[in-house]
């Protein structure tokens, strides 16, 4: 995959840089694993909002991905790699030795025909699921299991990865994307290879138009505000004081907000980058 830069032929696309959509194959999802995908508009369910800058956006269905992997010891076919409008990664759509069809999140390097394995066997290879203590150290990996069978929450978006540094025990020891190495048992499954759609990160909207055909209304700042509005509010012209903060009042830039009691944190052996 790879970006393009369009020509400036109007304002909108004279620093506009996108997709070009070279790895995609197909731009009709398989209906059987397709749903309707209702939109709040950041209101909940007396009508209040509740979460500000949601709103409008193009109409999405909602593509079933099976982050769990579960179909063990099945070869399945990697028919499509398509668009999904509800993540960053592309996806694959896979039709199992028994006819089952299931979308995966498609790591960079999966071709249409390939096929793909799951389980304890599976050989360490891109789009494979094993259990860590299956796979080689060193290995990038990514779709992570945080509990046995929970299905992948781990590394999930556009090109982003973890690695499998070593084992201790029951656990396996992973360096994950923000850099935090932590600790996650064993037998959690993980999908060999790097999340598709790497080049993300540098596609340039061009327009605050294209925000808001993704469903994200105009942010306001704090110091624009009211001090009735925002603790950041207020001012005789652009002047504001005290220290950065949230709507309610929490501090910002650096204020750590974690629970200092909680149980996760013995997993954790090197937090992440600051």
């Amino acid at each position: 995959m790879a970006v393009k830069r369009f020509k400036p032929v109007t304002p909108g696309t004279r620093f506009r840089v996108g997709a070009d959509y070279s790895d995609v194959t197909t731009n009709v999802p398989e209906k059987s694993l397709v749903v309707s995908h209702k939109k709040s508009g950041g209101r909940n369910n007396t009508g209040k909002m509740t979460m500000r800058y949601l709103g409008g956006g193009h109409k999405k269905s909602y593509r079933l991905i099976d982050f769990k992997r579960n179909k063990f010891d099945i070869p399945a076919t990697v028919a499509t790699i398509e668009y999904d409008p509800n993540r960053s990664a592309r996806i694959a759509l896979l039709v199992y030795a028994d006819g089952e069809k299931r979308y995966m999140i498609a790591p960079e390097g999966l071709t249409v025909g390939q096929t793909v394995l799951s389980g304890a066997g599976s050989p360490p290879e891109v789009g494979n699921t094993l259990p860590l203590k299956n796979i080689p150290l060193g290995s990038i990996i990514h779709n992570i299991e945080l509990n046995p069978g929970q299905g992948g929450i781990i590394a999930r978006s556009a090109g982003t990865y973890a690695q499998l540094s070593a084992r201790d025990g029951k656990y396996a020891i992973i360096k994950l994307p923000s850099g935090e190495t932590r600790m996650i048992l064993a037998t959690c499954l993980a999908t060999v290879g790097t999340v598709s759609n790497s080049e993300k990160a540098n596609e340039v909207l061009g327009k605050a138009g294209r925000k808001r055909w993704l469903g994200r209304r105009p942010r306001v700042r704090g110091v624009a505000m009211n001090p009735v509005d925002h603790p950041m509010g207020g001012g005789e012209g652009r002047s504001s004081g005290g220290h950065p903060r949230s709507r309610k009042g929490l501090l910002a830039k650096g204020y750590k907000t974690r629970d200092k009691k909680k149980t996760s944190d013995r997993y954790i052996i090197e937090r992440r980058k600051k």
